[in-house]
């Protein structure tokens, strides 16, 4: 299974000990420019992924053209952004997803909370809709076995 998420705490608990069994990944690529530039916070994520998995730290235009995320090479990836607008980057320059798990944006001020874990901006909520009128389907949830039932706009 190839899973999009976005969480703005990028590889953390939730991530490792219920998304990668989930999804029986075998991969997990970060999209994130500043994390892809920073070896030292690279080295300290990567310790918290189990060694079965092969991690990569790239870029948003690294991303794009990185042989991993195309066709079924693909399968067995979580893909992790920590913001919309950086998947809107990524799909902008040729990442295809049919869908986005939206799994933690942080409260703050101008936010409205969306869910427990979701709290959307106005650049979130426009970067949002712009992927449900591509026919992207959103997923909010914070862990796999959350309930569905949140609904966008």
């Amino acid at each position: 299974m190839f899973w999009v998420r976005v969480d703005n705490r990028l590889i953390h608990g939730q991530v490792v000990e219920a998304w990668l069994p989930h999804i029986g990944a075998r991969s997990i690529i970060v999209g994130n420019d500043d994390l892809a530039r920073d070896e030292l916070q690279q080295e300290i994520m990567a310790l918290a992924i189990p060694r079965a998995v092969d991690s990569a730290f790239l870029t948003i235009e690294q991303l794009a053209r990185d042989p991993r995320l195309a066709g079924a090479s693909r399968d067995a990836t979580l893909l992790l952004f920590s913001s919309c607008l950086d998947v809107r980057r990524a799909v902008d320059r040729g990442l295809r997803l049919d869908t986005l798990n939206v799994g933690n944006l942080h409260y703050g001020t101008g936010k409205r909370q969306l869910s427990p874990s979701v709290a959307l901006g106005p650049d979130d909520e426009a970067c949002l809709r712009s992927f449900v009128n591509q026919g992207v389907e959103l997923d909010f949830r914070c862990v796999p076995n959350d309930p569905v039932p949140v609904r966008f706009p």
